[in-house]
């Protein structure tokens, strides 16, 4: 190069950094962003929960009001309408004589006459007697009709029981087991009896002998 060339290129060198000094200012300190950066915040110690999965809501404690007393229902205890009694004698002794009805009256008729010297339980064997024969439908359907039939029973006279002194034990015992029958207080000792007589007496055809109790047989 020559000294020429390189004058030149000086020339030019000088001229393009002084076009680069007129053309920039001093940058003062004011024209910086003084936008305050924030300080780094501590790391959350809550667990991150992912956004897919659902979060379920914390139990709500129950509340309860003040204990109530439980009160339990008192039992009901039915009464039984039929009284349950130990023996046969025990219901013939419980029975009341006040308030005698013309039922009662005809059928402890028919026991007094027809069997006052039995065991109870052949008296209530012949009151069952005449109110089976009540219920059967061969006979008449009530028990003074049953009693005062016509050719039925020896002690009636005229289609009438006789008088009897009522205040004869044996009446009233009479009267006290034709009320346990009536009741069906006891079972009876010749259950569906139709008939009864003396040993001494031969039955009548098609009947079935069910129970001998004192000196009556008794039949179906």
């Amino acid at each position: 190069m020559t000294i020429l060339q390189r004058a030149a290129a000086i020339a030019v060198m000088s001229f393009s950094l002084a076009g680069l000094i007129s053309h920039s200012s001093p940058v003062r300190a004011s024209d910086l962003n003084r936008t305050a950066i924030p300080a780094p915040t501590a790391p959350s110690t809550d667990p991150v929960v992912p956004a897919s999965v659902p979060v379920s809501p914390a139990p709500v404690a129950a509340t309860f009001g003040p204990a109530k007393p439980v009160v339990q229902p008192l039992p009901t205890v039915e009464a039984s309408e039929d009284e349950e009694y130990n023996s046969l004698a025990e219901a013939v002794a419980a029975q009341d004589s006040a308030d005698v009805d013309e039922t009662q009256r005809c059928l402890a008729g028919a026991i007094y006459f027809e069997s006052k010297g039995e065991p109870l339980a052949g008296q209530l064997a012949v009151a069952n007697v005449i109110i089976n024969r009540s219920k059967s439908g061969r006979f008449p359907s009530d028990i003074c009709s049953v009693v005062k039939q016509r050719g039925q029973f020896s002690f009636v006279r005229h289609g009438e029981i006789p008088a009897i002194d009522e205040g004869r034990a044996t009446y009233r015992t009479a009267l006290a087991v034709a009320r346990v029958a009536l009741d069906a207080a006891w079972d009876s000792p010749a259950p569906k009896a139709l008939f009864f007589n003396t040993p001494n007496r031969r039955p009548g055809a098609n009947v079935t002998k069910i129970a001998m109790i004192g000196n009556h047989v008794f039949y179906r």
